[in-house]
């Protein structure tokens, strides 16, 4: 282990963390080593990562001395911020500013950022369309992290900017086919004709070791990934052949989708906004290829959904 460059993971039992410690671990012969970051140690996950063989300890994101211990000695750190527990832009913000301060202070070589697009670039808050969000946002999940981007910047710690997109896992929580009265399997996806890129959460980590791995070659730089492009209609098909049965394409607009009154609704609404007007761009950002060969176990959707038909299938 002496000669391995350590890896200081936050959210390392979470979905993106996780997947890059379980990168880590799953390569005995690689250059790195995991060190999981959690708020609990005990937690029946972080015992779980520790009996793999990986150095578990407690720091948390609120406090930047637990960070800065945490990160002395690593040559990395993979830092994520977690928007959904305080459902706070400030708050994201207020963490990534401390975790900037914390690699700085630990002298950290190289860190990988998990951040997002400024969607405002795309839908500014004058724009009178959809609902302005927390005083000055569009999505705020997206443009806290892509505001949060000056602090890895201007603090100087070498940063990679590693920008994700949507989980699949989220059809695993309700987002997936349902069945409606007549009996027959429904996706509704706010996305009309636009492709929108999705990836597994477990390979969000193993992309992020592909970076490390690749030393100094991503510093400085954006790197945004994504599994695979498709279309609802892709999406529908391929729910289709992995439940045995038919299911229809609802493409609801965005507008239609914020009206359902959902819990977070705006923000998935304009999110959805976001990713229908910026496709362009979005999706010419993310090269599957050269995300392949940063994670050559990159999955497709289908893969994937072989892996989770029995989460997705509907009552």
């Amino acid at each position: 282990m002496s000669d391995k460059k350590i890896i200081a993971v936050l959210g390392s039992t979470g979905a993106q963390g996780g997947g890059l410690v379980r990168a880590i671990l799953d390569d005995p012969d690689g250059p790195f080593a995991a060190r999981a970051v959690t708020r609990n140690a005990d937690s029946p996950k972080a015992r779980a990562l520790a009996e793999r063989g990986a150095e578990v300890v407690e720091a948390t994101l609120d406090d930047e001395e637990s960070l800065r211990k945490a990160f002395e000695g690593a040559h990395g750190a993979y830092v994520v911020t977690n928007f959904w527990e305080s459902m706070s832009a400030d708050v994201e913000l207020a963490q990534a500013a401390t975790a900037a301060r914390a690699a700085k202070g630990a002298g950290v070589a190289h860190v990988v950022w998990s951040t997002l697009e400024d969607t405002r670039e795309v839908i500014p808050v004058a724009d009178r369309r959809v609902p302005v969000l927390q005083d000055r946002y569009t999505v705020p999940h997206f443009d806290a992290k892509a505001e949060a981007d000056a602090f890895f910047r201007d603090s100087g710690v070498p940063t990679t900017y590693l920008r994700s997109t949507f989980y699949w896992e989220g059809f695993t929580q309700g987002s997936g086919p349902v069945r409606g009265e007549d009996g027959r399997l429904v996706l509704t996806l706010p996305i009309g004709e636009a492709r929108l890129p999705g990836i597994a959460a477990e390979d969000i980590g193993r992309t992020a070791d592909g970076v490390f791995a690749a030393g100094d070659e991503y510093v400085g730089k954006t790197v945004s990934i994504a599994g695979e492009h498709l279309t609802g209609a892709q999406y529908a098909a391929a729910f289709a052949d992995a439940l045995g049965e038919p299911v229809g394409y609802r493409p609801l607009t965005p507008g239609e989708f914020r009206a359902l009154g959902l819990p977070a609704g705006d923000e998935f609404g304009n999110m959805f906004q976001f990713y229908v007007e910026g496709e362009r761009d979005f999706v010419a950002a993310r090269d599957l290829a050269a995300v392949r060969a940063l994670n050559p176990r990159l999955q497709t959707f289908r893969a994937w959904l072989a892996a989770h038909v029995e989460a997705v299938r509907p009552a």
